[in-house]
């Protein structure tokens, strides 16, 4: 394993940097000028979004829309929150029932008529939305269906905002990585749903972290805990596919399970602050009350990096019990913590804290999931090439790395699991019968 760090912007060859830059810095500094910072990185070394309230003007961009269930529903409104000059060009969902949702609640509410003729239904639909004529595309289908969608949108030259997690398996992790260069050779916009990039708070924490607040890292905890997600029921005429899909948040193929689906936020926050991928991960779970699919209700896992620093990552999906959804990264000097947003030093002191009141007086938006499209959209109106699905991708197989460990009670190393043949998806995909006896619950080790 190589101990270089990784770059997620190497792929870049036009994406503009930090100098270009124009996010505020709203921060109260108690005791820094006294402290002398060495930077993990320079300036220029790493990306900045630009974070504007509203994408540039420029001209009428033409979107699909794959997949069109609650997240895809959301993000295709949070799109026409970001910017002007858009039109909802094409949908496509595996089920009519969804897209018709889809349709009337882009007319009712965004006076967006989406034509009978771009409407797609069926596995298929997804290339029929990107052959018909749009400039950019929204991929959110279940996870284990996003690397096939960006490979074919790359393939047609189109922008993609892909929602994440965007592998669930090892061999979508490959196809998303070669994507990706592709995508960069040709100048394409990438966007991925790791919002935390586009929350204000979080940036300005990395700008700090950079810039050598807290020193040299050397360890963290990320956790995602909470209640139990959603979960539909069978329902009389529902083929086994159909059901599944319906209820895909509960199902490790679909959905990667939720240290992948969910917990990807957390770990991302680790390795976007750090700049390190893990070498290894040691792992347990257990599955105690979810009621449908074939996932695990918790994870724990012990994340090793390249230079021998360790990360802890806990995530729980069980009602009644305690939640936590944060991260805390440990330097030499100091910490971040984002329950807090603030640094502090060895002795407890608050050196840094974002400041909420001056970014309000500063900017009107604030949804991270609004800005993550102003930001797509103004890298493609500008011609820039830009490239998120690489860093999302490593984030992703590190959640599946944790899977992996935790369904087998075994040490997994990242070379195994990124050079193996796991591949999740079905061999055909038809609303029809499956062979179930594949779809269970995984037990760890050889004991009775």
């Amino acid at each position: 394993m190589s101990n270089e760090k990784i770059n997620r912007r190497k792929f870049l060859s036009t994406s503009a940097l930090l100098g270009a830059a124009t996010l505020a810095a709203p921060a109260v500094l108690t005791s820094c000028n006294s402290r002398k910072l060495v930077p993990l990185q320079k300036e220029g070394e790493y990306y900045v979004p630009e974070l504007p309230d509203k994408a540039i003007e420029g001209r009428e961009l033409k979107v699909g829309l794959i997949g069109c269930g609650g997240r895809g529903n959301g993000a295709i409104q949070d799109l026409l929150n970001a910017a002007d000059g858009i039109v909802v060009w094409a949908l496509g969902d595996v089920f009519e029932d969804r897209l018709n949702s889809a349709k009337n609640m882009l007319a009712t509410n965004w006076d967006q008529h989406v034509a009978d003729e771009n409407c797609f239904i069926g596995f298929d639909a997804y290339k029929k939305v990107i052959d018909s004529g749009v400039d950019m595309v929204i991929v959110a289908t279940p996870p284990v269906f996003r690397a096939e969608h960006f490979k074919y949108a790359t393939e047609k030259g189109v922008h993609s905002f892909l929602e994440k997690p965007i592998a669930v398996d090892a061999k979508g992790y490959r196809t998303i990585m070669a994507t990706a260069k592709q995508a960069v050779a040709k100048g394409l916009c990438v966007v991925t749903g790791t919002q935390r990039h586009h929350q204000r708070c979080y940036v300005e924490a990395y700008k700090k972290i950079q810039q050598g607040y807290i020193g040299e890292i050397t360890g963290g905890n990320v956790y995602w805990n909470q209640g139990m997600l959603w979960y539909r029921e069978r329902e009389k005429g529902w083929s086994d596919m159909e059901w599944m899909i319906r209820d895909w948040v509960n199902w490790k193929w679909l959905s990667g399970d939720h240290i992948v689906e969910q917990h990807v936020h957390n770990i991302d926050v680790f390795l976007w602050m750090s700049g390190l991928k893990p070498v290894k991960a040691t792992a347990f779970g257990a599955r105690h009350r979810r009621i449908t699919g074939d996932q695990y209700d918790m994870f724990s896992v012990d994340f090793e990096f390249e230079n021998g620093i360790h990360l802890h990552s806990m995530c729980r999906q069980i009602d009644g019990t305690s939640t936590k959804v944060s991260e805390f990264v440990q330097g030499t000097k100091g910490s971040w913590n984002s329950e807090t947003n603030e640094i502090k030093d060895l002795d407890g002191n608050v050196i840094w804290k974002y400041d909420e009141e001056a970014a309000k007086a500063e900017f009107t938006q604030h949804n991270p999931y609004v800005l993550e499209h102003v930001d797509w959209v103004n890298h493609i109106r500008k011609g820039e090439a830009h490239d998120e699905a690489t860093g999302t991708a490593i984030s992703s197989l590190a959640g599946v790395m944790g899977r992996e460990s935790a369904y087998s009670g075994n040490t997994v190393t990242w070379d195994e699991i990124s050079a193996s043949e796991l591949d999740y998806m079905p061999e055909k995909l038809e609303l029809g019968k499956m062979d179930m006896s594949k779809y269970v619950v995984e037990v760890p080790g050889t004991g009775k």
